[in-house]
């Protein structure tokens, strides 16, 4: 089974998670401005809320995606508020044809000192071992 890792972020919380979930996998976390170029049976995506939704830039990245390439996306981030993104994500995904796996992971995010030292070593943790559920 082949994985990417594709992160957004604007902390550097997200990342930290793809970190964490690309070395499961055994691939680099790249950010969204690497697109896919090779065929993937997973794409992990992370990304956050930024303004009540997810960032301009996910969006084209996600339309960016050759439904060819990649066979589903996974969803995790991370988030000082709100939690999940994956309707945002999946009704993006809909629209160029990429399935969106139902299980995701989300954690909370520091953000203006709400949430101190989150992402921490204990959500890392857990992050990989989501990854280590999706890949069987």
């Amino acid at each position: 089974m082949k994985c990417a890792v594709r992160y957004y972020t604007k902390t550097g919380n997200t990342k930290r998670l793809a970190e964490a979930i690309a070395n499961v996998v055994g691939v680099d976390a790249l950010p969204i401005s690497e697109p896919i170029t090779e065929q993937v049976d997973i794409l992990f995506l992370g990304n956050s809320y930024y303004a009540f939704s997810i960032d301009p830039e996910v969006k084209s990245f996600v339309a960016s995606l050759d439904k060819n390439l990649v066979g589903k996306i996974v969803n995790f981030g991370s988030a000082a508020m709100l939690n999940s993104t994956y309707k945002k994500v999946k009704a993006e995904a809909d629209k160029v044809g990429i399935p969106m796996d139902e299980r995701e992971f989300h954690c909370k995010g520091e953000f203006k000192g709400l949430h101190k030292g989150r992402p921490n070593a204990d959500d890392a943790n857990a992050a990989a071992e989501f990854a280590k559920k999706i890949i069987g």
